[in-house]
């Protein structure tokens, strides 16, 4: 069996590491990205970091330093596998990861007392620290003050008080993390890594599950006997050690904070009594989403229009400089018919993410939370749910692996098969365009109206998540919900440059699919859509006869239920890649047709499709339908890759793919008779 822990750090590694350490929402990320000059996504709510992320910084003489963000936990006796990633990583548990050198642990000023308590255990491991205290200025204003030097002569390490927005303490901090080498404290006892592995083993509040550890079974075996011999000494033993910690932490807090006159009035107090008021809270969040969505509508329709513009333009020029053929039809109705329908979307993709970043930066998102945690509850969710669903609107992708942060395995596997129901940014440009049918824009009261559709929309997402996630907690994951604690950071003005940042980041990851995925489904796409080639004149029936066409006209029978015709067939089946794809597809195939229309928007050529009786497709009635399918329905590959990598099977992400697209083609199907049965379309 090989050995607990590994071999000394000198002896495997030549650089010096760094590891960085805190509670949620302590500043740990934004320190991280100021130090390394990386964009590691920063939010002012718990739970932002789920997995490890490194970066290099340099010394004040240039020396090469390795940093490490670990996600955040409130102690060494973790709770979730996010926060078991900590502790293993400082025990040195991980084979890919040797023990760091040294440990930054950040503390936010205004919550010290909580915040000690990770600082003391880490303080117990055989390595030096480095404190670095946040919040400084929220602190005072709040009227107090910490006594830094007081603070570090308790703790016995170098106490660094550091605000990152106005770059102040990072040069000492740069200076501490090249020359501070230990040793570790004698304020609190010194134990070897051993003995410090121990300690956190026999606290462990679950025995079962301290197997999950990379630990030999001989040390299992200590930990069992000790467990035995201080149960047998004294039945409260850990009650009675947990006490002492605390008592310790209050007496250090008593000697290092001084109370003063209060400087400002509590906003954040004040606010909350009207953003987590149980009526008041929805009004809130309800005005903050409709005044999202009517952005969405109004504020973006102008960059939408001369990103159409451009495209149109650049398909009509290539049409002109090209002599006629294959290259030109592939250039102008492939590649740029393709990926321009998807790209004039960007401007209400980056809106979305704008009202995301200020949510979270302000720190309204844990409000958000707050207020949902009884709904959550009452379908048996756990309230920390809300944060990976929540995160989900934007990318399923990041919101299943936020999961991490919920304490119940049941509870995490629950919200993984329902996260993809929240509607994401992929679906929105499917909504718009299908709402753009439903409502012309010269209609009275058009924006608010495609604004209360949209919203609409999110609801039957958020209404199918919390229906299936009672369903499952009751059948298949059935348990008793874990209560939530969370904790309410202070509101804080955003910080623009960070929210800009996330909106760049998340426009270059989606025009880099429009340039590869896109790109490549439009060009397949519009091979299959024009061969093999056939003489006939007429353009339907020579798009009939394609490859496409052969694969929409079998799969026709099986949609037509639900009022769809083959060229939307199609489009459904590329928008397995992903759900956007379903747009570019449509725009190929209606331009491969020829003729003026190829020119046009895809709006007017949606308009103009016909049945063969000369009944139109896309009625009122098809596009709400259509909307339903993908509200409900799972068309994402890399949503169902992550899913087996968080689940460790093929047989969950099989699972949900499966009871979606049922669930999905059920709600279409019964929206679409009933329509029809009462005449709507």
């Amino acid at each position: 069996m090989t050995t607990t822990f590994l071999p000394p750090a000198s002896t495997q590694k030549k650089q010096r590491t760094l590891a960085l350490v805190g509670n949620p929402n302590c500043g740990k990320t934004t320190l991280f990205n100021a130090l390394t000059g990386l964009r590691q996504k920063v939010g002012n709510y718990p739970g932002v970091t789920v997995e490890r992320q490194t970066g290099v910084f340099r010394g004040p003489h240039g020396e090469s330093i390795g940093l490490i963000d670990l996600p955040g936990t409130y102690s060494l006796n973790p709770t979730s596998p996010d926060e078991r990633i900590t502790t293993e990583v400082l025990l040195g548990l991980h084979a890919d990861t040797p023990p760091p050198d040294c440990i930054l642990c950040v503390m936010d000023a205004t919550s010290l007392q909580r915040h000690l308590f990770l600082v003391s255990q880490v303080l117990e491991l055989d390595l030096p620290v480095i404190v670095v205290l946040t919040m400084i200025d929220l602190l005072e204003d709040q009227g107090q003050v910490v006594h830094v030097a007081e603070l570090s002569k308790l703790l016995g390490c170098p106490v660094i008080p550091c605000d990152v927005l106005r770059r102040e303490g990072l040069v000492e901090l740069r200076h501490a993390a090249v020359s501070y080498k230990g040793p570790p404290p004698a304020v609190m006892r010194q134990l070897s890594r051993h003995d410090a592995a121990l300690r956190l083993a026999l606290f462990e509040p679950n025995p079962d599950q301290i197997s999950l550890y990379k630990f030999s079974e001989d040390f299992l075996a200590e930990v069992t006997k000790k467990r035995a011999a201080l149960e047998q000494k004294q039945s409260e033993w850990r009650q009675e050690a947990v006490a002492n910690r605390y008592h310790k932490i209050q007496a250090i807090c008593s000697a290092v904070i001084q109370r003063t006159p209060r400087l400002s009035a509590d906003i954040t107090n004040r606010l909350d009594q009207v953003v987590t008021h149980p009526i008041w809270g929805w009004v809130t969040f309800g005005t903050i989403m409709t005044a999202m969505f009517l952005s969405i509508f109004v504020v973006a329709n102008y960059p939408m229009d001369w990103i159409q513009a451009g495209f149109t333009a650049a398909q009509n020029w290539v049409k002109g400089s090209l002599p006629p053929g294959d290259f030109t039809n592939l250039i102008s109705d492939g590649a740029l018919a393709g990926c321009g329908s998807v790209i004039t979307f960007l401007p209400q993709i980056l809106i979305l993410f704008f009202f995301i970043g200020l949510l979270e930066d302000t720190g309204y998102m844990a409000r958000a939370a707050f207020i949902m945690d009884h709904l959550m509850s009452r379908v048996g969710l756990h309230g920390k749910s809300f944060i990976p669903l929540l995160s989900s609107f934007a990318c399923a992708i990041p919101g299943i692996m936020a999961t991490r942060t919920i304490p119940s395995a049941r509870d995490r596997l629950a919200t993984i098969l329902i996260a993809p129901f929240m509607s994401c940014s992929a679906r929105l440009p499917v909504y718009t365009l299908m709402i753009a049918l439903l409502f012309p824009a010269n209609m009275r009261w058009a924006p608010l109206v495609k604004a209360g559709v949209m919203l609409a929309m999110y609801a039957l997402g958020i209404s199918a998540a919390f229906f299936f996630g009672w369903l499952f907690k009751k059948t298949l994951l059935k348990g008793d919900p874990v209560p939530m604690v969370m904790e309410l950071p202070p509101y804080r003005l955003p910080s623009l440059s960070s929210v800009f940042q996330q909106m760049f980041r998340r426009a270059m990851a989606f025009l880099k699919r429009a340039g590869t995925v896109i790109l490549g489904v439009s060009i397949l796409l519009w091979f299959l859509s024009t061969h093999p080639k056939t003489n006939t004149s007429d353009p339907e029936v020579a798009l009939e006869k394609s490859f496409a066409g052969r694969i929409g006209l079998a799969l026709e029978p099986a949609i037509q239920p639900l009022g769809f015709n083959w060229k939307i067939g199609v489009g459904l089946i590329c928008a397995q890649a992903a759900r956007e794809v379903f747009i570019s597809t449509l725009s190929v195939a209606y331009s491969v047709e020829g003729g003026e229309e190829a020119s046009k928007p895809l709006q007017e050529a949606l308009r103009k499709d016909r049945w063969p009786d000369g009944r139109p497709v896309f009625t009122p009635l098809v596009g709400v339908t259509l909307m339903v399918f993908f509200v409900l329905s799972l068309q994402c590959m890399s949503t169902v890759a992550v899913v087996r990598r968080e689940t460790n099977s093929w047989l969950w992400p099989s699972f949900q793919f499966g009871y979606m697209l049922a669930v999905a083609y059920i709600a279409a199907l019964a929206v679409y008779q009933t329509g029809r049965f009462l005449h709507w379309g």
